[in-house]
């Protein structure tokens, strides 16, 4: 049995760029990072199952937006590196969650230099930059109200509002150490920016091809396949009704009881198998104790 667990810890690893040494997740004493181990952002991004689910639901409402998709589809190899994309953004997120302060700090400085090389003209004519902070608020908004709707269907459902918006307080830290104006900071101010920020939303041609791109992408290996296609279509189905139907991934309802329960059975064996994520290790390695599993 325990080979089963290793197996498929070891995947799960693999396919997010766990141990690669892409982040080091160790911190000195007495450093708890930018959040620290009671914090709602390490409980709520302990949970691979919602964090993947959560990921895919991201990355489709963020190219909605006109100027976040000539990111992806002027400066990105999203065609053959969708993978790496999500296996880079689940770094980001691991180390600044997690990691030391100099860690999170470094890869905000990292990201902040990228986004310098991240600009252009929408087909329209408008200029557009990574470095936009309605921009940087936008994607910041569809990763954290995501990642709280996920881990509130698949992890706890009774999550009690005030925790919601706690999290949101704090990861908003990392959106303005980006540049980022404005961040909603509470589930009122977040549901209130999306309806703002809707009639600026499109879908055409190119989104549906990085959306096939995201969806269709070739799995990290052959037993993560199926995994794989179950957490994708539980990403989908945690889109609002009205990001869905832009996409044209509106799905019936009949099949959505199918798709949550596969995504909790994989939520069960994968909180089984992984003995050594992000939260347990870091909080091995700086002494604190892991998040209530």
């Amino acid at each position: 049995m325990s080979d089963l667990r290793d197996t498929i810890q070891s995947q799960v690893h693999r396919l997010v760029g766990f141990g690669d040494g892409g982040v080091d997740l160790t911190r000195p004493p007495g450093d708890d990072g930018l959040f620290g181990p009671e914090s709602a952002a390490w409980k709520i991004h302990g949970d691979f199952t919602a964090m993947m689910a959560g990921g895919v639901s991201a990355l489709l409402l963020q190219m909605l937006h006109p100027g976040a998709l000539a990111g992806v589809w002027d400066h990105s190899n999203f065609r053959r590196d969708m993978l790496g994309r999500l296996k880079r953004t689940a770094q980001f997120i691991s180390g600044t969650t997690y990691g030391a302060t100099a860690t999170a700090e470094g890869l905000i400085a990292r990201v902040r230099r990228i986004h310098d090389a991240v600009a252009g003209t929408l087909p329209d004519g408008t200029p557009y930059s990574a470095n936009d902070p309605a921009l940087l608020t936008w994607v910041h908004v569809a990763e954290v109200s995501s990642f709280l709707a996920a881990y509130r269907r698949y992890r706890d459902p009774a999550l009690p509002p005030a925790e919601q918006d706690r999290y949101l307080r704090e990861y908003a830290t990392i959106a303005e150490r980006l540049g980022a104006t404005d961040v909603p900071q509470s589930r009122a101010a977040l549901d209130a920016y999306i309806e703002a920020v809707r009639p600026q939303l499109r879908a055409d041609h190119h989104t549906r091809e990085v959306s096939r791109a995201l969806i269709g992408q070739q799995p990290a290996s052959l037993a993560m396949a199926p995994a794989q296609k179950v957490l994708m279509e539980g990403g989908i189905d945690l889109l609002p009704g009205w990001a869905a139907r832009m996409h044209g991934l509106d799905r019936p309802s009949f099949g959505r009881p199918a798709v949550r329960a596969g995504v909790a059975g994989i939520g069960t064996v994968l909180r089984w198998a992984l003995r050594d994520g992000s939260a347990k290790r870091t909080a091995r390695e700086g002494g604190s104790p892991p998040p209530a599993p």
